[in-house]
């Protein structure tokens, strides 16, 4: 475990429970510490009190987009790196709604497995990213 992973706060952010315990998990075992929501409004109320380094937010989910919680998190803390991701192909209109709001995400397409997802993470926070 890594000093540097372990100053990294990460929120997951998913309205499938299953989905954020797993996610969460993974990222625990990597020295991550991790804060994990399945109502994004709790976790925008949770980053007010500690704001993440990198937020992972799924797209679709009820009461607010993962889209429009990346945006809130984006505009209160402008270097906090954020990572969509989303099973459905539905997302294009939110994606283009946020391009004309002058934010552009990538989204990744779930399941996303977890080595990509560790890849990507340490790649959001300037950290190496090694497989052994």
């Amino acid at each position: 475990m890594s000093k540097l992973q372990e100053q990294h706060r990460i929120f997951v952010v998913d309205d499938e429970p299953i989905i954020t315990s797993t996610l969460g998990q993974i990222l625990k075992n990597q020295g991550f510490q991790v804060s994990c929501f399945t109502n994004p409004r709790k976790a925008l109320e949770a980053i007010y009190t500690s704001a993440p380094d990198l937020l992972i937010a799924d797209v679709i989910m009820p009461e607010m987009s993962g889209i429009d919680l990346a945006i809130v998190v984006r505009e209160a803390f402008p270097s906090c790196t954020v990572l969509l991701f989303s099973g459905q192909i539905a997302t294009s209109q939110l994606l283009e709604s946020a391009r004309n709001r002058g934010h552009d995400f990538e989204v990744l397409t779930k399941p996303v497995p977890p080595a990509e997802i560790l890849a990507r993470v340490c790649g959001g926070l300037g950290l190496a990213f090694r497989t052994d």
